[in-house]
């Protein structure tokens, strides 16, 4: 199979079924108005960084194995004495997802790793920011199955954004929706 083959089974999904039922349950006249997802971004903030910096280490080596690609450490940018936080130490990582590892990682995210999440009811619908992007939180990183877990330090909770190219959330949810999402009813 060449490169230029294989597409991730959501993007399939987006460019036969979701695009098209969006279309039509809108009443979009031009093809650009149809969103689209744009990026996920994934963020872990690790505060006990302050006082070990080996922390920073394994959560980069985690989030690799979760995104499938190498993370950035994020630093201060100011000093809080209170923290015994210095400028430029580091505090997190990030990672930036698009094309088809975005895709690739949605796929695990809503089929495997949300069903896995002790107590689940679903996601908030409520997590819009007015301008079209969805936010949530994940409170262990064990829910994804990259991560063995024998082999963690700490339970460490992550940040999950999907920015899609709309400014409206109804037209937002409504491409989550089709993507399967699981809103809480």
């Amino acid at each position: 199979m060449t490169k230029d083959s294989y597409k991730p089974r959501l993007k399939k999904e987006y460019e036969e079924k979701i695009r098209a039922a969006l279309t039509k349950e809108f009443d979009l006249k031009n093809p650009m108005q149809v969103p689209k997802l744009d990026k996920i971004v994934l963020n872990m903030g690790v505060g006990e960084a302050v006082a070990d910096s080996k922390k920073i280490a394994k959560a980069e080596e985690e989030m690799a194995l979760i995104a499938g690609q190498k993370p950035v450490i994020t630093r201060a940018k100011n000093s809080i004495a209170t923290y015994k936080l210095r400028e430029g130490m580091p505090i997190g990582v990030k990672v930036t997802l698009r094309e088809d590892r975005m895709y690739e990682f949605l796929d695990r995210l809503i089929t495997i790793a949300l069903p896995r999440v002790r107590d689940f009811r679903g996601v908030s619908v409520r997590s819009f920011d007015g301008c079209g992007n969805y936010a949530l939180g994940i409170k262990e990183q064990i829910v994804f199955p990259e991560i063995n877990f024998d082999e963690i330090d700490a339970i460490r909770g992550l940040d999950v954004v999907i920015c899609t190219t709309t400014s409206d959330d109804k037209l937002a949810k409504a491409l989550l929706a089709g993507f399967k999402m699981p809103f809480q009813a």
